[in-house]
């Protein structure tokens, strides 16, 4: 099965916790905090494996948590830092957050690497806390939640050169006969419903790799059809060879088809209009073929180069075969992005944005308040509630960061039950 879109879930490994000791030896009187910081979360890394062809395998696991990082010790000892978790996958491999969109990596090269959840850092232990005041504190930290998120991997094939058209027009006789590929050929439509790849030598030694994409139709860009699942594999090709029925033997007129092709193409992303396309006119071995080449050749003008082939019979196919390889040693590799950065130039990118809030605080029916935000749920995860000093120390963070004011303003008073996470505590003015 060929699967080229998937959802997963990666969570980096927590950090350990930080350890409250003291030393205990003997002649050594009042030997201090000697309690050790936990060791660094793992973090989740994608690596390219080129032997990887698909997305088959995050069909089965889809989620992926980093071992935690080991607490802290006696001694002063700190804990280890746990081993990063690898995760394989194919090139051509973009992952996306799913929340907001953003594309965290884009891994095309074997063995290229990103860090796509990063582990959390170990907490402090209390010899880390320490003070001419405070010589001995029973106080340490815990371990910094890894990082969690959901990400959406789509997987666009490295291919130079795709093929597209309705179907049955003869792509994938095409890439069967210009390539070793072996691809499922019969008189029906959508006989291919996945991408097939071939690899294609020119006679001068030349070589490069061929994408047969499932048949496009008219509405293909906005979900018709099954051309639309697989259209992202053509936005990494250098070069379009678009294939068109010359023979008409659907009752389908092949300057039509050349016309709707290509606005679906561009509905679907204007980039691709950029790219050189090659129109191949196939089945010429057909009555009335000739005809409809002229006709075809006239609406199109001259500036549009045809290439007549015959795919059964191999007519005309040395003279394509060397055009394409031409044109993708022409043709620089296109960038996802829509944005291009000129890497030669150093330049200051300024953008105004919204002051971002560490905390939010809402009201529920019942009158309690609470607190949400990451700053203040990583805090609330990081503090030791067993310690009445590690308490004493959350409180005047809190009012550090004004949430005792903020709660005030919204017309908190005494005896007021506030919430952060799953803890409770009542307001105090």
């Amino acid at each position: 099965m060929f699967v080229d879109q998937v959802k997963i879930y990666v969570k980096g490994g927590d950090g350990g916790d930080g350890m409250v000791a003291f030393r205990r030896e003997k002649y050594v009187p009042m030997g201090g905090p000697a309690g050790g910081d936990g060791g660094k979360g793992a973090n989740v890394i994608f690596v390219v494996d080129e032997g990887l062809r698909t997305l088959m395998d995050f069909r089965y696991q889809r989620h992926f948590k980093a071992p935690k990082g080991e607490n802290g010790m006696t001694k002063n000892q700190h804990g280890r830092g746990a081993q990063d978790m690898v995760v394989k996958v194919p090139p051509g491999t973009v992952v996306k957050d799913d929340a907001t969109g953003e594309v965290i990596a884009d891994l095309t090269e074997h063995g290229q690497r990103s860090v796509i959840a990063k582990g959390g850092r170990g907490g402090r232990g209390n010899s880390r806390f320490a003070t001419p005041a405070n010589p001995a504190p029973e106080l340490s930290e815990k371990g910094e939640p890894g990082q969690e998120r959901d990400v959406v991997m789509e997987l666009k094939l490295l291919a130079d050169v795709g093929l597209v058209g309705f179907p049955s027009v003869g792509k994938s006789t095409l890439l069967s006969v210009v390539s070793s590929a072996k691809p499922k050929i019969a008189e029906y439509h959508f006989t291919t419903i996945v991408p097939n790849l071939g690899m294609v030598e020119t006679e001068d030694g030349r070589s490069f790799v061929m994408a047969d994409l499932p048949g496009l139709i008219e509405g293909a860009h906005s979900g018709v059809g099954l051309g639309h699942q697989f259209l992202r594999h053509i936005e990494r090709t250098r070069v379009i060879i678009h294939v068109i029925d010359m023979s008409a033997l659907e009752a389908r007129d092949p300057y039509e088809d050349y016309v709707t092709i290509n606005n679906e193409l561009k509905e679907y992303n204007l980039r691709l209009t950029e790219r050189p396309q090659v129109v191949v006119a196939n089945k010429m071995d057909m009555p009335e073929a000739e005809e409809n080449l002229k006709a075809f050749r006239e609406k199109v003008g001259e500036d549009i180069q045809v290439f007549p082939i015959s795919a059964i019979s191999r007519q005309g196919l040395k003279d394509l075969v060397y055009t394409v390889a031409d044109l993708i040693e022409q043709t620089p590799e296109f960038p996802l992005d829509e944005v291009q950065v000129d890497e030669t130039i150093n330049r200051v990118l300024y953008k105004h944005e919204g002051i971002q809030e560490d905390f939010e605080i809402t009201r529920e029916s019942d009158g309690s308040f609470v607190i949400t935000g990451d700053s203040i749920e990583r805090l609330f995860k990081m503090t030791d509630f067993s310690r009445e000093e590690s308490i004493r120390r959350f409180a005047r963070q809190l009012r550090a960061m004004g949430i005792d004011d903020a709660l005030r303003e919204r017309g908190a008073e005494n005896g007021d039950t506030v919430k952060i996470v799953e803890f409770e505590f009542d307001f105090i003015d």
